[in-house]
């Protein structure tokens, strides 16, 4: 049971990670790419969609974390796991004070509505989102490196 639970939490921080890797990586230069206003209706758009999935996932990582440092309490590798959970609760912290509410302004922007410095807005909460991503990468690393 301790092993399933420790690759089901794994492989949760892991897709998670790959998932903001992607966001950050890959998908806003594609949207910083597109012509006109298509790009600032794509960011409003992922920050809806995404803003209503990834406090779930977040929420549901760290609660596997726990559980599974709860559980191997005895058993090698605990600390590791332990402080995992503490970098994903400081992660679930620095999104709901520090992205959330730029994300929560950006997805209900249209080119009719938008501030005159979203632009600079959003590259805060992509400064933000840099930090949270190596936070988030460390405690997969560390989740992984309990597992083995």
């Amino acid at each position: 049971m301790l092993s399933t639970l420790e690759v089901v939490t794994t492989v949760a921080v892991g897709l998670m990670v790959g998932v903001e890797f992607s966001v950050i990586f890959v998908m806003n230069r594609i949207l910083n790419a597109l012509p006109g206003d298509s790009g600032q209706l794509g960011h409003a758009h992922g920050g809806r969609m995404l803003g209503a999935l990834m406090p779930f996932w977040y929420m549901g990582s760290v609660a596997l974390s726990a559980i599974w440092a709860v559980a191997g309490w005895h058993h090698q590798g605990t600390g590791l796991v332990v402080t995992a959970a503490g970098l994903l609760v400081l992660s679930v912290v620095m999104s709901i004070l520090l992205l959330v509410p730029i994300n929560n302004r950006n997805k209900t922007w249209t080119p009719e509505n938008r501030p005159a410095d979203w632009q600079e807005q959003l590259e805060r909460w992509n400064r933000y989102h840099y930090l949270r991503l190596a936070v988030i990468l460390a405690a997969f690393t560390l989740l992984v490196t309990a597992l083995v």
